[in-house]
């Protein structure tokens, strides 16, 4: 069993609507995402690869350009859009696309932060 792995950035902003007045992240600010997806599979016999990286690629820059330069919290699913919910979200747009698809990652950088949801 192999296992591959895509990652792709985009730039986002949100707020958490729910926090009390003067909370820091009650504000609309934004971030730079990193968001990667594991594969997992045997090598298909005649193509020598679990997935083809392009087709993994290809899927995954669909997805973040649903996301790139938006406010998160008004796309169906992500009215609270902590990292948790975003991997979970990402991993809906990408299941189809991906059967053999094993885990989400969604990372921000800049502040050492990161989530990972295993399939």
């Amino acid at each position: 069993m192999f296992e591959i792995t895509k990652s792709v950035n985009f730039e986002a902003a949100h707020f958490m609507g729910g926090k009390p007045e003067g909370h820091p992240y009650r504000n609309m600010h934004g971030h730079s995402f990193r968001l990667e997806a594991t594969v997992a599979g045997v090598v298909k016999p005649g193509e020598q690869w679990v997935e083809d990286f392009g087709h993994l690629t290809a899927c995954l820059n669909a997805t973040a350009e649903k996301l790139d330069h938006r406010l998160l919290n008004e796309i169906d699913g992500l009215d609270v859009p902590t990292l948790e919910r975003i991997c979970l979200w990402v991993a809906e747009d990408l299941r189809e696309a991906l059967p053999g698809l094993k885990r989400v990652a969604l990372a921000r950088p800049s502040l050492n932060e990161r989530c990972e949801l295993v399939l």
